[in-house]
């Protein structure tokens, strides 16, 4: 049997696994790991400014394309710490990172050492595993049981902290023999699915919500082929934006009371029978529960038997992988087509089709400074349907995703249910390095943008390019929108005079300086008018210099964007309706 070190081990287990990419920071307890990467050469590293950037450029990288998983790699004490937050996003939303930690000597991990905490402790809460391997004849083991939790079931971050002296131990292992374990993946049965279809059947106004379970199990394919068959419209998540593309026929909008459309929550409200497959009814898409389930039944399909009735009982509950159901109701439905027939639902579709041609957003201002409504229209003008979106929280994220359009699966790479302030950059980053050539586009306010700015610098150094289009108030702006129901504007504003830079008229931070001082490029934009070229601009400087553009549009300072705080009936507009196709945002004026 080979003998190597612990560490030489996990890097040839990381390499048989198939997650071949990490980001992170080299340190005193982790480098014996960071030897093994170097004297094996099969892993990928991307040197991160900081660890929870790390973490984020993993979840992007998971988050781009089906399969990965990315690894967020740091030493011990701070490093750990600075990992929560990127694994209670990933652990939120469902998505599969491995986050590595170097540690103290177990001898020495209850004498308060220098950098020694119990990461494993603080971890457990967000992640499916977390774990400090105290054997050095247990790190195969434990990491062939990280990808195992990683992919099976729902999806999910695991932690294993490595104390130096474990690393370095000499074990016998043989990678030639190695083999990762089976995944589990609970499948609906026949029966199961058969009352499912009977109950949509009987239904006059079918919905089917399509949540982030579908992307994640790859399925979007199976979920339109199911849609087209039972001519049934489709409610996505935020999660599961882009598993049917935004000018399909039966997309019918999104539902909820912050991203959401005007048509998607009307249409919910009109719906007697709906089908949850792969969501979690998350309280920003639900809103009020009585307004949300009064009058109709639903079916909820989940993957993880915790998540039926944990929001809401449903009339009927399934566990199982959203592929496994689609791919089940597929074949159930057209059997039933071919033997019974299935109902006629020309005229709901029909009616969901009108109401997503009348109740359009208005986008088209031509204010300055502007409103940020006009630059998502400019965006769709300028940015193709294969466009990879990156956007985390705020009412850039917000607004974003009530005018955007998204057409493909993975098109929309959002924190949804964390959303920390930061996370938009290294996650752009992440998604650049998994999807080299192909145009990523992220989106932030300022306040998001001047979180982890530090991390621009990889972006230049590692020649990751991707257009960050920073939308400045200088503001708050969604706590500032939030403060209103308290009547006050506190300690919600960015905006100082900078010496610095007098022309910015107190807008305070200089953005294209500090992304400049970074290594990269920068434009700033005041008139809508404008916004084209420097798209254009922005493309032509990252095909160049192969670094991040950040293009910075100078907004009015206080804009408010259409939400609620109760119930999907109980949206605040502010804005009015579009009234003719100049005013709708582009590409759906041109499909209704």
């Amino acid at each position: 049997m080979p003998q190597m070190r612990a560490a030489d081990a996990a890097v040839l287990i990381l390499e048989k696994e198939g997650a071949t990419q990490a980001f992170g920071l080299p340190g005193a307890a982790i480098n014996p790991f960071y030897s093994a990467m170097r004297a094996h050469g099969g892993i990928r590293h991307v040197l991160a400014r900081h660890v929870e950037g790390a973490s984020h450029m993993a979840e992007g990288f998971t988050r781009a394309k089906a399969g990965n998983i990315g690894i967020c790699i740091g030493t011990s004490g701070p490093a750990g710490t600075d990992m929560i937050t990127g694994l209670y996003s990933a652990w939120a939303d469902s998505i599969p990172i491995l986050c590595i930690t170097g540690q103290a000597p177990v001898a020495k991990l209850h004498k308060e050492d220098f950098q020694a905490v119990d990461i494993a402790s603080i971890a457990k809460p967000v992640t499916k595993m977390a774990m400090t391997v105290l054997e050095a004849a247990q790190v195969p083991g434990a990491f062939q049981k990280a990808f195992y939790e990683m992919r099976s079931g729902r999806p999910g971050p695991v932690l294993i902290d490595l104390p130096i002296d474990v690393q370095q131990t000499m074990i016998e292992f043989d990678p030639d023999t190695y083999e990762p374990l089976q995944v589990h993946r609970p499948a609906a049965t026949t029966r199961q699915l058969e009352k499912a279809l009977d109950m949509l059947i009987a239904a006059e106004r079918p919905l089917i919500v399509a949540g982030g379970g579908i992307i994640n199990a790859n399925a979007s394919d199976d979920l339109v082929e199911l849609a087209e068959l039972l001519n049934i419209p489709v409610i996505p998540t935020l999660m599961g934006w882009g598993s049917i593309p935004d000018d399909h026929e039966l997309m019918a909008g999104m539902v909820g009371l912050q991203t959401s459309h005007r048509y998607g929550n009307a249409t919910m409200l009109e719906s007697d029978v709906v089908i949850g497959i792969g969501n979690r009814w998350a309280n920003r898409h639900t809103g009020a529960l009585d307004v949300y389930t009064k009058g109709r039944k639903f079916i909820h399909v989940d993957i993880e038997p915790t998540q039926i009735g944990r929001v809401f009982a449903p009339d009927f509950g399934i566990v199982s992988d959203a592929g496994a159901a689609l791919r089940g109701l597929v074949e159930l439905a057209r059997a039933r087509r071919e033997q019974q027939g299935l109902p006629d639902w020309n005229a709901w579709v029909k009616d969901c089709a009108q109401r997503k041609s009348l109740l359009q957003r208005k986008t088209h201002f031509d204010h300055v400074p502007m409103k940020p409504q006009r630059v998502y229209e400019e965006m769709n003008r300028a940015f193709g349907r294969d466009t990879r979106y990156v956007s985390t929280i705020g009412l850039s994220q917000i607004a974003g995703a009530q005018f955007l359009h998204v057409y493909n699966p993975r098109n929309w790479i959002n924190c949804g249910q964390a959303g920390p302030l930061g996370w938009t950059g290294p996650a752009a980053l992440g998604v650049a390095q998994a999807s080299p050539g192909e145009p990523v586009v992220a989106l932030s306010g300022d306040y998001d943008f001047q979180f982890m700015i530090e991390e621009l610098a990889v972006g230049a150094q590692f020649k990751l390019p991707y257009i960050h289009v920073v939308v400045n108030n200088s503001y708050l702006g969604l706590i500032r929108q939030a403060q209103r129901g308290f009547e006050m504007d506190y300690h919600v504003s960015l905006a100082f005079e900078n010496i610095n830079a007098p022309d910015l008229e107190g807008y305070g931070v200089d953005h294209l300086k500090v992304a400049e001082g970074l290594g990269c490029k920068a434009i700033r934009v005041r008139e809508a008018d404008d916004l084209q070229a420097a798209f254009d601009e922005a493309r032509r400087l990252m095909a160049e210099h192969q670094v991040p553009v950040v293009v910075e549009v100078i907004l009015e300072r206080v804009t408010n964007i259409s939400m609620g705080a109760a119930g999907i009936d109980q949206i605040n507009e502010f804005e009015d309706l579009a009234e003719s196709a100049d005013d709708a945002p582009t590409a759906i004026s041109l499909l209704v």
